[in-house]
């Protein structure tokens, strides 16, 4: 990749995030890494990236909190620059209710997280990537739940498909600035998050509901966003990659 980079992946203490943060970190990439785990817990994980890239930085807190989006711009205007930012950091649904008994805290307590936040982190840091000569890139990790209907998570699908807009938008405004912006759309990937539904998804899958009969492994994610950030899209913005084992396509 040239000079080394900078990237920051939000919510990239365990799952998809990890995997990813990992994946730029075996770019020589100088990765920051965020989440809620105390520094303790994060501290193996800090020494495989920095095994890796020598540089790692671990900003702790929950980006719905603006102290900790203050952190994060702080962190990257010391450093200067910002190359990659990674809008990973999500929350399912609180409780799997009716889309007819859903309270304000529900909705508030996702949306804060999946779709407030990462349009406000990433207006505020978009000065620090319009600031290099090479290609920058916001890459977006949605979900299939973006256009598929749960009407008891109804809280979780709508701030997914708010997301997809969100992504469209800045693809629109950043273009001329040299920064591509795209969408990840995971579908049934083994992370924590999926833990409680398994035997659900083991009897969909086993059953033929996806092309690919496999749940999606966390390094499946990072893929994307490593072919994304080596530059193999380079008269692409907007764009979003399917990483779902075949599930949008419809079939008879």
């Amino acid at each position: 990749m040239g000079e080394k980079k900078t990237a920051l992946v939000t919510g990239s203490t365990a799952g998809i995030g990890k995997a990813i943060a990992l994946r730029l970190a075996g770019l020589d990439c100088h990765v920051l890494i965020n989440g809620r785990r105390e520094t303790s817990d994060v501290r193996q994980l800090i020494s495989e990236i920095k095994a890796l890239s020598k540089n790692c930085t671990y900003i702790q807190g929950d980006i719905s909190d603006k102290e900790t989006r203050d952190k994060i711009i702080d962190n990257i205007d010391s450093l200067g620059r910002l190359d990659i930012l990674v809008n990973n950091a999500g929350r399912s649904t609180r409780d799997r209710k009716d889309i007819l008994s859903l309270e304000e805290r529900d909705i508030m307590d996702v949306f804060k997280v999946n779709i407030i936040a990462p349009m406000l982190l990433t207006s505020a840091l978009v000065p620090f990537m319009q600031m290099g000569k090479d290609r920058s890139y916001i890459i977006n990790i949605s979900s299939i739940s973006s256009y598929t209907i749960s009407t008891n998570r109804a809280d979780y699908c709508i701030s997914k498909a708010g997301l997809s807009m969100m992504t469209g938008l800045f693809a629109a405004r950043l273009a001329e600035d040299n920064i591509g912006v795209f969408e990840i759309r995971p579908g049934i990937i083994a992370t924590d998050m999926t833990a409680p539904v398994k035997g659900k998804y083991d009897k969909f899958i086993a059953e033929k509901g996806l092309p690919m009969p496999r749940w999606g492994q966390p390094q499946d994610i990072a893929k994307a966003v490593e072919a994304i950030v080596l530059g193999y899209f380079p008269y692409s913005t907007g764009e979003t990659i399917n990483v779902d084992g075949g599930f949008h396509i419809r079939r008879l």
